[in-house]
């Protein structure tokens, strides 16, 4: 999760995949991590992101410590307090932060780091749950904290689904045990969240009339060798069995534009350049993002 500063009239998006965006908007900087933020770093926007984290506490603990999605949020807080000392009283900083852009794209990790991993005793929720059982769990959570969020001062929001992930080289190699073709299964479930999502997205434009969210469908066109994509199951670097990373120090791929992922988890930047594209300025592809596209919703005034 991360927010942007508004610079020009535009909100900066966050998110090291979604750096294209920032340039179309005439932004080249990066948004600063939350834990390196000092002084008037705090009006340059603030990414929050952690690695296997989700929006339940115990994802992805099975790898290390992580910031979950309620610290974020938390830590968001103390960053509103800065801004608010900073700009001189509170109803300055409110002015100032719903024209911000804040970028939320969570969730999958609470999948392959929780809830495919029956056997590892933290991870009870696929015993607990069915799949649309969980899904509305984690939706159920989601909105408290977007609740949280609007109530320390946000009103422009960008909530991202899930993706294919079913179709990672690290879900292939786990569930298939090396057989080709996507984990449907694990697609299936994604897509259950995604739906929710967006009728979460639906019903708080309902209600929050002051604040502003939109959809982003990351599962919206195919991903192929129509685009130049030659390599669409196998990961460009030499990926760790454990967790998908590359191995250190091993050479990744030369051709790298041409494989869809660069460990067997992550999209090489060629394909997040191109879900960049379509949901800043969804013209061409207006099934990626609802009610609007980013581009739209950066340039949107909220009184």
């Amino acid at each position: 999760m991360g927010i942007s500063e508004t610079r020009w009239g535009y909100p900066i998006p966050v998110g090291w995949r979604f750096t294209v965006v920032g340039e179309l908007l005439g932004i080249s900087d990066f948004i600063p991590p939350f834990a390196n933020i000092v002084g008037s770093d705090i009006l340059k926007g603030a990414n929050y992101a952690s690695g296997a984290a989700g929006i339940r506490a115990e994802t992805g603990k099975h790898m290390g410590a992580n910031i979950e999605m309620g610290l974020q949020v938390a830590n968001h807080r103390v960053i509103v307090s800065q801004i608010v000392a900073r700009l001189g009283g509170l109803p300055q900083a409110q002015q100032y932060l719903k024209q911000c852009l804040y970028y939320v794209n969570i969730g999958s990790n609470d999948y392959i780091n929780n809830y495919y991993l029956p056997r590892h005793p933290i991870y009870t929720t696929s015993r607990n749950y069915n799949p649309e059982e969980y899904a509305q769990v984690l939706i159920n959570q989601a909105s408290g904290y977007l609740q949280d969020l609007r109530e320390s001062g946000a009103r422009k929001f960008v909530l991202v689904g899930i993706g294919q992930i079913g179709c990672t080289p690290f879900s292939i190699a786990k569930a298939n045990q090396g057989t080709q073709g996507c984990v449907e299964k694990y697609n299936a479930d994604a897509l259950i969240f995604s739906l929710k999502l967006r009728s979460l997205v639906d019903q708080l434009n309902g209600i929050n009339l002051d604040s502003k969210y939109i959809f982003v469908n990351s599962t919206a066109g195919s991903i192929d060798s129509s685009l130049g994509f030659t390599v669409l199951d196998k990961a460009c670097c030499l990926p760790r069995s454990s967790d998908g990373m590359c191995v250190p120090n091993s050479m990744p791929c030369l051709n790298r534009n041409e494989y869809v992922f660069y460990d067997a988890i992550h999209p090489t930047s060629a394909v997040n350049n191109l879900t960049a594209l379509t949901s800043y300025d969804s013209t061409l592809a207006p099934e990626t993002t609802s009610p609007m596209d980013i581009k739209r919703l950066a340039m949107l005034s909220i009184s």
